[in-house]
């Protein structure tokens, strides 16, 4: 073999491997992981269908990354962010089976979409409240559905983790 041809090689192996590392996970793949974690921390699952173009699912992803908000949520949920409905420029982002994950939790309705599971993956609530999905919670019914869902999943959450999250819902803004 010649430089030439095993420069070749080398690139076409890094092209490869590149690629096979920016595949996102299988919805089944994430999910196997997520429910591992739940049942090892005794833990229900939320999991929320968002893709790169829909400004609320960035919102939310923002929401439950706060530095006041992720160890209040985290301390009774495994959070499971799954990519669906892209277009063909960003669909690598897709998880492949999402989609129909997303509809076995009685979606789609739009995005956000959201339900949290217990730690065998089995649904405990979802995020359509009177048959439409409430996407971000920013209304306040849809607040209210919103904690009502965390409160089925985490019946034993504290008083002031609850607070926390309710109080941060709550003061959102509209822009």
């Amino acid at each position: 073999m010649n430089m030439k041809t095993i420069g070749c090689f080398l690139s076409l192996l890094a092209l490869a491997t590149v690629t096979a590392l920016a595949e996102a996970p299988s919805a089944d793949e994430a999910l196997a992981s997520a429910k591992a974690k739940a049942a090892a921390e005794h833990k229900a699952i939320f999991v929320h269908f968002g893709a790169s173009w829909c400004g609320w699912c960035k919102r939310l992803d923002a929401f439950l990354d706060r530095p006041d908000i992720k160890p209040a949520f985290e301390k009774y949920f495994v959070p499971l962010k799954l990519v669906v409905q892209e277009d063909d420029k960003h669909k690598a982002l897709e998880n492949p089976g999402a989609d129909a994950f997303q509809e076995r939790l009685g979606g789609p309705a739009g995005l956000p979409y959201s339900a949290f599971l217990d730690a065998t993956g089995k649904l405990i609530v979802n995020s359509k409240l009177n048959g439409s999905n409430i996407g971000y919670p920013a209304e306040p019914a849809e607040i209210d559905w919103f904690l009502q869902m965390m409160k089925k999943a985490a019946p034993n959450m504290s008083a002031d983790d609850w607070k926390t999250i309710e109080t941060a819902l709550r003061s959102f803004k509209r822009v």
